[in-house]
């Protein structure tokens, strides 16, 4: 019995300290167990990180676009912007550079109702898209820094809005066009290079995305110190590496390592990632491209990618074309952009289990429209597949709670001498055919689908805004009143005074605040979770309850 309890104390301060781990990386700190959420860096620098200045070195309205200048905020210079828009995106785009400077999310609302701005250039958060030309010759060419005027702008043959820019030096033409397509987040981007130098050199086009270290903004209807916060920075996939992440303190340090080369042929992306929305550069595959990452002296982070153009001739026109992606990681659209572009959408180190419990939890969503009611019934799902677990764990607690007395007499029996009651208890253990460790098991299972569950609810952005009944508004942030946390708290009670009483004084009055510790941790828990816990806690206790009616009933006859 006293084994049994370690074993039960153990599994319960495992799950509360990978809880907390979790909480500790949902919060931007660092992992308890160390090195970073994502795949772990060495202490090697990047291959174009060191030394690099601003310019890379080689290693709402009507659809369309406003020529009508934005007010400037004075951050980018006296420059002019431009509006370029669809149905569910507005991005600003800067003559300074005909970089992206401001994006927002049309159908992505804040705690005002007013669109979420992922890309933004202000005084306290800077987060935009830039690309531009370098030469072999280290020649001035048009790049991120240069004024680009606005050549064309409207809609193309297919109805869709568009922008192109236009900027020359050296001899070196750069035009840029920006396309929206209806309904979407990914933005095609055009650069078309031409030259009329005889004395050319070879070029390179990078696409890079700059941000600063601070944390998006609480973006939950509640807001506050507890509100969705995961990890903020640059990641890269390459088809060998797959995904990376890199934090901004590794970037620091110059301890990240990354796939510096990319062989032609092989998808590569790479991306600034926060809390529910990310953004990415997509380029195309014809050649070998190069990925680079590191700190812009000003406090700005960026991550990038080269794409060699070699010499282009005079009067030979070069078209290379890219996708910029700013948006909700909403795993239904990402993985149809690019390939492994679902894992923006990170689930921690259950992706195996999360992936599957949000495939069938948006599913049953599908059927119902309500993703409160679809937590409750996957949790009866959830239950029923582990019915058979549950059901002989619960009667193994029922066999113990019967044979309480005759463990209490045994105590006092053997009052003084352990091995013989050790011996005494597992001989009559053997006769019951009880097994003392089986209530142990569905609660060690159920642990990291649990943990995994936690990810889907924090990491989907599906369930943002998303409400259940009456006052739980979304279920991706805790519940603003505290009920479901209660309603667990007294479920949880009740589930221990269906189990039998520890012998052990000390042990019962754990047990019984045991409940009163977990409900306070779970305040803090989206309302989603909690959810999931309470009705997982009613459905225990009614199937607990009808199996100590049942061994009730065999007992007195």
């Amino acid at each position: 019995m006293d084994f049994k309890k370690t074993i039960l104390w153990a599994v319960f301060s495992l799950s509360g300290l990978m809880l907390f781990n979790n909480w500790q990386v949902h919060e931007g700190k660092p992992s308890l167990f160390g090195g970073t959420p994502a795949s772990t860096p060495t202490a090697t620098d990047t291959t174009v990180a060191s030394n690099k200045v601003d310019v890379p070195v080689q290693i709402s309205g009507a659809t369309g676009v406003s020529t009508t200048p934005v007010a400037n905020n004075g951050t980018i210079e006296s420059a002019e912007k431009f509006v370029l828009q669809n149905d569910v995106l507005v991005l600003e785009i800067s003559a300074s550079g005909a970089n992206v400077i401001d994006a927002q999310l049309l159908k992505a609302l804040t705690a005002e109702q007013k669109p979420v701005e992922l890309f933004q250039y202000t005084p306290n958060h800077k987060y935009f898209a830039r690309s531009g030309l370098i030469s072999l010759g280290n020649a001035d060419l048009p790049n991120h820094t240069s004024t680009f005027k606005l050549a064309q702008s409207g809609k193309d043959g297919s109805g869709r809005p568009f922008a192109t820019f236009v900027s020359e030096r050296n001899g070196v033409k750069l035009e840029k066009t920006f396309i929206l397509n209806p309904g979407s987040y990914v933005v095609d981007v055009g650069h078309r290079i031409s030259q009329s130098s005889t004395n050319a050199s070879p070029l390179v086009l990078y696409t890079e995305i700059v941000r600063d270290s601070t944390q998006e903004q609480k973006i939950g209807p509640f807001g506050g110190a507890f509100s969705a916060s995961t990890f903020t920075g640059p990641a890269a996939y390459t088809n060998k590496e797959k995904f990376n992440k890199l934090e901004f303190t590794a970037i620091d340090k110059n301890k990240i390592t990354i796939p510096t080369q990319v062989p032609a042929g092989d998808p590569a992306w790479i991306a600034m990632v926060q809390h529910y929305f990310a953004s990415a550069w997509i380029p195309g595959d014809k050649v070998a491209r190069d990925i680079y990452a590191g700190k812009i002296d000003n406090g700005l982070y960026r991550i990038g990618m080269q794409t060699p153009l070699g010499i282009v001739a005079p009067g030979v026109t070069v078209v290379e074309k890219a996708r910029l992606f700013v948006g909700p990681q909403e795993e239904k659209v990402l993985e149809t952009i690019a390939p492994g572009f679902e894992l923006l959408k990170d689930y921690g180190y259950l992706t195996i289990l999360a992936k599957p419990i949000f495939w069938l939890l948006e599913k049953i969503h599908g059927y119902i429209g309500n993703w409160g009611w679809s937590i409750i019934l996957l949790t009866i799902l959830i239950k029923l597949v582990f019915f058979p677990l549950s059901a002989a764990s619960y009667k193994s607690m029922a066999r113990m709670k019967e044979v309480q007395p005759r463990l209490a007499v045994m105590k006092e029996q053997f009052k003084g001498e352990p091995q013989k009651l050790n011996q005494a208890m597992m001989e009559m253990y053997r006769k019951e055919k009880i097994n003392p460790l089986g209530g142990c098991l569905p609660v060690v299972i159920q642990i990291p689908v649990f943990i995994s569950l936690y990810w889907v609810l924090l990491s989907s952005v599906e369930m943002r805004g998303a409400p259940w009944i009456l006052w739980i508004h979304d279920l991706s942030v805790p519940d603003p009143y505290y009920i479901l946390p209660v309603i667990m708290a007294v479920s949880m009670f009740v589930q221990t005074k269906l189990n039998p009483t520890p012998p052990d004084p000390i042990q019962a009055k754990v047990m019984m605040y045991m409940p009163i510790v977990f409900s306070i941790m779970f305040f803090f828990f989206p309302a989603g979770l909690v959810l999931y816990w309470v009705v997982n806690n009613l459905l225990s206790i009614a199937q607990q309850w009808q199996i100590n009616k049942l061994f009730g009933k065999k007992s007195t006859k």
